[in-house]
C-alpha cells in the first residue's frame, strides 16, 4: 500500500511544479521578448536498500523556446526588435552583462539608455549615455544617432551602438531577473550580423492555447493522483477492518 501513496504523493507533487512553470509563461504571455520555459517529465529510481522497485516522477527544465515571437510595428523610435537570432546586451543589477529580446527602450533623466527593466543597454564601452536632444533614431545596425539641441536637422551624429551579440541558445541560461547570460560567465563577442527592427517590438512566444490546454490536463492529472491517495486510504481502512477481532 505504501508504494500506491508514495508514487500517488511524489506524482501530485511534480504536477504542482510543472503546473507553476506553465502558470509562469502564462502570466507572461504579453511580456515583450519573452522566451517560455520548457518542462518535461522524467521517472527516477529510488535509490537504497530494499527499494529496487521504487520509483518516482519529476518535473524538470529542459531549457527554453528559442523561436520568434511576432514582430509588432508601434512606430517609436525608442522600440526596436531583434530580428531573426540574436541578443540585446545589457548591464544587470550586479553590473555584469547579460542579454534580452525586450526592445522596448527609453532614457532616463539623465540621458541613460535604458530597457523598461530599468536595465542599462550597452554600446561598444559600455553603458550608452545620449546627450539633450531634438531628435533620435536607432538604426538597423544598432546605431544610436542624434540631433543635439540646438542643432539644425540636418545635423545628425552617432552617440553609440547597441551591443548585438548571437551565442549558440544552449550556451545561455536564463536568471532569476529574466536576463540570460553566457554558461561561460564571459561575455559574448558582438555579431554585426545580427540586425534591428527599429520602431517595432517583439511579443513573448508563449502559445497562450497551448499553454491553457496544458494548465487542464495538469490540473485533471493532478486530480487523478489526489483520487488515487484518497482510494489508497480507503483500502488500509478496509483491510484495518479485516484484522480486527470479530
Amino acid at each position: 500500500m505504501d508504494r500506491l501513496v508514495y508514487v500517488a504523493m511524489s506524482g501530485a507533487k511534480e504536477i504542482l511544479t510543472a503546473q507553476a512553470a506553465n502558470n509562469a509563461n502564462l502570466a507572461n504571455a504579453n511580456t515583450v521578448g519573452f522566451r517560455a520555459d520548457l518542462t518535461a517529465f522524467q521517472t527516477q529510481q529510488v535509490i537504497g536498500a530494499g527499494l529496487p522497485s521504487r520509483a518516482y516522477a519529476t518535473d524538470a527544465s529542459v531549457g527554453w523556446d528559442a523561436s520568434s515571437g511576432v514582430l509588432q510595428h508601434t512606430g517609436q523610435p525608442l522600440d526596436v526588435a531583434v530580428k531573426g537570432a540574436g541578443w540585446i546586451a545589457v548591464q544587470a543589477a550586479d553590473g555584469s552583462e547579460a542579454y534580452t529580446r525586450a526592445g522596448d527602450l527609453h532614457l532616463d533623466p539623465g540621458g541613460l539608455l535604458m530597457t523598461a527593466a530599468g536595465n542599462p543597454v550597452l554600446g561598444d564601452s559600455g553603458p550608452i549615455t545620449v546627450p539633450p536632444e531634438t531628435a533620435i533614431n536607432i538604426g538597423g545596425d544598432g546605431s544610436v544617432s542624434i540631433v543635439g539641441q540646438g542643432q539644425p536637422a540636418t545635423s545628425i551624429s552617432t552617440v553609440g551602438r547597441i551591443k548585438l551579440v548571437n551565442p549558440p541558445p544552449g550556451s545561455l541560461t536564463r536568471g532569476a531577473d529574466g536576463l540570460f547570460r553566457s554558461s561561460a560567465d564571459t561575455p559574448v563577442v558582438a555579431d554585426a550580423g545580427v540586425k534591428l527592427e527599429p520602431g517595432a517590438l517583439e511579443s513573448s512566444n508563449v502559445n497562450i492555447a497551448e499553454s491553457m490546454a496544458n494548465m487542464i490536463e495538469l490540473a485533471r492529472s493532478y486530480e487523478v493522483q489526489v483520487k488515487a491517495m484518497k482510494a489508497a486510504e480507503d483500502n488500509a481502512a478496509e483491510s484495518a477492518k479485516l484484522l480486527q477481532p470479530s
